[in-house]
């Protein structure tokens, strides 16, 4: 009797679990791992899944109203790094919070574990990251010793505020995974801005842009690749630009495999040039 009743209050808990998730890359974690119905409150960036559209909005990215959060009443908000601070004040109010960090790949393999642990998905996290680590595989060794440049934007003439991946991000770690290296070697972090004389000093063999908005800009694949094939590197002699246009493209959830399998194609390209 005792065993049923435990049981019973378990499934109860599971239940009355509200969840509030202060990123696109969070929130997609948890729906993926099947708690979607469980979000009560998210970001106004968090738009996929199409679900998530219509939970309500507690804010911004780097703005989210504690206000809001506590009208809520949440029995979790999950947060980056980020919003730390945001955090420390949420524990005195006796919120309870999960601060999960999604940098690195390792980071993001323990992020979507531990979260898996936390919600009692922990079946679904173990094959959200078996597919990674399969997707991962899957790129090694297509071309090798390549210098590859991430840009993150949608430049149309490349003369300054070029915002490219350095080290210390998942997407360094994903061009180190395929056997080749990261075209900027610098021991600034994250994402480093560049001017032209910039990027023509890192030379690289392949350019690789990150524009998910690009259409709603009203912009061309022309409109991109083009300034980057006058410039006196590499990538622009052979012509080895090309340009993911998805919006996962900069969201580190379990849709890196989506972009791991676009990053592949990319390789494939290049090797029948």
């Amino acid at each position: 009797m005792k065993v049923l009743l435990f049981l019973l209050l378990s499934i109860f808990s599971y239940a009355q679990e509200r969840i509030i998730t202060l990123s696109p890359a969070v929130n997609e974690i948890v729906y993926a791992l099947g708690s979607g119905e469980d979000v009560v409150g998210n970001t106004q960036y968090c738009s996929f899944p199409k679900a998530s559209q219509s939970v309500t909005k507690v804010g911004g990215y780097f703005s989210p109203n504690l206000e809001k959060i506590l009208s809520l009443k949440p029995s979790i908000v999950i947060l980056q790094q980020n919003n730390k601070k945001l955090a420390l004040r949420l524990d005195k109010l006796n919120v309870k919070t999960k601060i999960i960090q999604i940098d690195r790949l390792p980071h993001i393999r323990n992020a979507i574990l531990e979260l898996g642990t936390l919600l009692h998905k922990e079946a679904k996290a173990t094959s959200i990251v078996t597919d990674i680590d399969k997707a991962l595989v899957d790129i090694k060794g297509i071309v090798k010793d390549k210098k590859i440049l991430i840009v993150i934007g949608h430049n149309t003439a490349l003369v300054k505020q070029i915002f490219v991946v350095g080290q210390n991000l998942y997407l360094d770690d994903i061009i180190n995974a395929s056997g080749n290296t990261n075209a900027l070697q610098s021991k600034r972090k994250g994402q480093p801005i560049l001017n032209q004389e910039n990027i023509i000093a890192t030379n690289p063999d392949i350019v690789i842009l990150l524009a998910h908005s690009m259409h709603q800009r009203g912009l061309s694949r022309a409109d991109l690749i083009d300034p980057w094939k006058e410039l006196p590197i590499n990538a622009g002699k052979s012509g080895d630009i090309y340009i993911i246009d998805k919006e996962y493209s900069g969201i580190p959830s379990d849709r890196l495999v989506l972009f791991l399998q676009d990053f592949k194609k990319i390789l494939n390209a290049t090797t029948h040039r």
